[in-house]
């Protein structure tokens, strides 16, 4: 199983905590863990979903029994390293609040919390909901083009004094509309990815080859469609072929953990890096996106999915003797975190896992 690095972005903790109510799904039961410690002391390096998973059987219901209303969390507010998580379980509750001296009250050994919400120094030294580490360079990069992508893409039709290969600060020629972009990321579309069920192609893993800056653009009536672009970074060498989009913002994400809007049952279609199998903390992609009620921080269960076997024991089928054929139940073997959405695909990190995941998994709303 890879080590990942967990310094990255800092995330938001009202988002995380807010409760969430999805309107067309029924109510999640939350249970917390029958070893869940009276409190947890916040420390440098932790994650809010492992924090949660002190305290409950499934780390991602934290926004439901945080506690919080939504008048409470209209403003942001952060968690850090210093203050204390505890379990008011006469309220079935988790509670946030700070350190503070003890007194002769109750005695010099008892701890006392004051619950409250630090809101000086927003956002500095905050613990993060998820390693954001692992998938920062997932959220910007083209991992995935869709097909409509790809036809409109613009591209590199020539080199700078006919290189084969382009490094930085090398020219290259480019044709298709900018749309008035400047900074681009170049591609190399590779192997097609498909639907495990259908079958049918669903979009194209992409090779990040670096970046291209837009040195000239082609002006009307030059005789000449063709723009004029620095290598401004290279991953990779990139040449006549390869295919342009535009870079897009990198995203301020909140990450909330939630179930999707509506039944999701979805595949897995390829693991990050060519591997089999996949572990804890490591990306995967499945065959549903926006258009399939997705959204960022979407939580959903992967399960090895049943195997279908002759059923011994049960009586023959008079036309041909045949045996029964039976599905076996799926195996729940783990979580995953849906963190960037295409229309029909998205990349979701594995946040928990029994057994290794494989392409072809399930992946599906919790029940």
């Amino acid at each position: 199983m890879k080590n990942f690095s967990t310094v990255g972005t800092r995330l938001v903790l009202a988002a995380l905590f807010s409760g969430w109510t999805a309107a067309s799904a029924a109510p999640l039961k939350c249970e917390f863990r029958a070893d869940a410690p009276d409190q947890h002391l916040v420390v440098k390096g932790d994650t809010l979903w492992d924090i949660s998973g002190k305290f409950l059987e499934r780390p991602w219901c934290w926004p439901t029994v945080w506690g919080m209303n939504r008048e409470e969390i209209a403003n942001p507010h952060w968690i850090y390293p210093g203050q204390i998580i505890w379990f008011d379980r006469a309220a079935g509750r988790l509670r946030l609040g700070n350190r503070i001296e003890a007194s002769g009250e109750g005695g010099a050994g008892n701890l006392r919390l004051k619950p409250q919400l630090r809101t000086e120094g927003l956002g500095k030294d905050a613990v993060m909901s998820i390693p954001a580490g692992v998938i920062e360079p997932f959220l910007t990069q083209p991992l995935i083009i869709e097909n409509d992508e790809l036809a409109g893409a613009p591209r590199v039709v020539a080199t700078q004094d006919g290189h084969v290969f382009l490094g930085k600060d090398d020219k290259a020629y480019v044709r298709g509309d900018l749309k008035g972009g400047s900074s681009f990321q170049v591609f190399r579309p590779g192997s097609p990815l498909k639907d495990p069920v259908t079958k049918a192609v669903i979009g194209y893993e992409a090779f990040y080859l670096g970046t291209l800056k837009l040195q000239a653009e082609a002006q009307p009536g030059s005789g000449s469609d063709v723009h004029t672009f620095l290598v401004a970074s290279a991953k990779e060498e990139m040449g006549k072929g390869d295919q342009l989009r535009a870079i897009p913002p990198m995203p301020m994400q909140n990450y909330v953990p939630h179930p999707p809007e509506q039944k999701v049952g979805a595949r897995v279609v390829a693991i990050y890096g060519g591997v089999t199998h996949a572990g804890q903390n490591q990306v995967v992609s499945i065959n549903r996106g926006k258009l399939d009620g997705l959204d960022i921080g979407s939580v959903l269960q992967l399960y090895h999915a049943g195997k279908t076997v002759s059923d011994a024991t049960a009586a023959k089928s008079w036309m041909g003797m045949r045996e029964q054929q039976v599905k076996l139940p799926d195996e729940e073997v783990g979580s995953l975190f849906i963190f960037r959405v295409f229309k029909h695909i998205s990349y979701g990190l594995i946040m928990q896992v029994s057994a290794p995941v494989e392409v072809g998994d399930v992946a599906k709303s919790p029940e």
